[in-house]
């Protein structure tokens, strides 16, 4: 039965009597002035997505209710009883704070298994409603404080979290680390040795360390670093610090996921030129010269000069916020507590001009583009039409008898005409 219903003022008791319904039966073509969009909806419920039914009913509460339960619904009807068991235990294991289910859920969320994505995919959708709930009743505010620390190898990122995170436990904060590890571009493995070198954090139970492997990722953020802060904030932490791998104009990636990007630089960094002429400062909310301590005080004080006088050239990127250029020691424990004192300052300036919570919804619809490019690209490659014909096209550009271009052309052909 397909029954086109033309409602001029949707009614409440109506509205909620969809819920009990079945959507799929039904065309609706709602003309109010209650509707948010002001375009008339002739779809049906179950092609809907999760945006369309959020601004179609706009009914006091029902649209978050209806918006959220269909797509649950739908992503967990073709579960199967053990797998719906599995995803219960490791949400409520999750909400109730507990480390191992983070772990799994986290392991989880990086698996590659078809099966198991989907898996993944049904617990988010569940922390994500919860996390919505939380936020709601702490009056809209983010219930974590996004950090993004990153600089080049031997700045003394471990070193510094090590001593950072003990002083924010100390002080009451539960606190998560998503150490990124590069993976050898030859065997594919990756030490994961960052949580070694922070022997006291990690015995801290009001603390949770993550290292993962980039998998030769760009930017050395994982695909599913996303992912993890939104577990971590589900687990309760407060505060999430992802360390990643420093290398230059690909850390764009770590910026579209936190609220704060920090860079920390070793007191021999290059001249103020050197500065301007890294991408990766542009993006920096807070630069931090590290080991300012003994015989490096003074290099340490003349490269925060030189720094400080870079980002004046640089251009403002926050109507609040100018960012500062720091030195501190995680040796002596010189300046970190006023390190934190100006990240707080960050935070309240951003949330109180509303920029903050701007940013955070144009982090998810960049997030959303950045894995849908990723998952055409693997639908691309394992194509049978372009599957079978990569290794020939490849031996040739190899050769030199065909240019890349006219390769990469020949391949898009092959995939387009494959999918009709």
């Amino acid at each position: 039965m397909n029954m086109p219903m033309l409602l001029p003022h949707p009614h409440q008791h109506f509205l909620k009597g969809l819920l009990r319904a079945p959507f799929r039966c039904y065309h609706f073509i709602f003309h109010s002035t209650h509707l948010g969009s002001g375009i008339p909806c002739v779809q049906p419920f179950n092609s809907l997505g999760l945006h369309c039914t959020k601004w179609m009913l706009l009914s006091n509460g029902l649209k978050r209710k209806l918006c959220v339960q269909t797509t649950l619904k739908d992503h967990t009807e073709g579960l199967s009883d053990k797998e719906q068991r599995f995803v219960d235990k490791l949400y409520s294991g999750l909400i109730q704070g507990q480390r191992a289910c983070l772990a799994e859920a986290i392991t989880l969320v990086e698996s590659t298994h078809s099966r198991k994505k989907e898996l993944a995919q049904v617990l988010l959708q569940k922390v994500l409603l919860y996390h919505r709930e939380q936020e709601q009743s702490n009056r809209g505010k983010p219930l974590a404080f996004r950090v993004g620390l990153s600089g080049p190898p031997g700045a003394g990122k471990s070193t510094f979290i090590e001593y950072f995170g003990k002083m924010l436990t100390e002080r009451g904060h539960k606190l998560s680390v998503l150490a990124v590890d590069p993976s050898s571009c030859t065997s594919g493995g990756s030490l994961l040795g960052d949580k070694t070198r922070m022997t006291e954090l990690s015995r801290d139970m009001n603390a949770y360390i993550r290292p993962s492997p980039t998998r030769g990722t760009l930017g050395g953020v994982t695909r599913t670093t996303n992912e993890a802060i939104l577990l971590c904030e589900g687990a309760g932490y407060d505060i999430i610090l992802i360390e990643t791998v420093g290398v230059g104009q690909s850390e764009f990636a770590v910026a579209d996921m936190v609220d704060m990007f920090v860079l920390l630089l070793p007191p021999a960094g290059g001249d103020e030129l050197q500065g301007i002429k890294r991408g990766i400062i542009e993006m920096a909310d807070l630069v931090a010269v590290t080991k300012s301590d003994g015989d490096l005080i003074v290099p340490a004080r003349r490269i925060q000069a030189e720094y400080v006088s870079a980002l004046k050239l640089l251009r403002k990127r926050s109507q609040v916020w100018k960012p500062k250029v720091i030195r501190i020691s995680a040796r002596s424990g010189e300046g970190i507590s006023e390190m934190w004192d100006k990240m707080k300052d960050f935070q309240n300036l951003m949330l109180a001009s509303g920029e903050l919570t701007a940013k955070r919804r144009k982090q998810q619809k960049v997030w959303m583009w950045n894995l849908i490019q990723e998952s055409v690209l693997e639908h691309f490659r394992t194509h049978p039409t372009v599957r079978e014909q990569i290794p020939l096209l490849e031996q040739k550009v190899l050769t030199g008898a065909l240019s890349p271009g006219l390769a990469a052309d020949f391949l898009l052909k092959a995939f387009k005409s494959g999918d009709y």
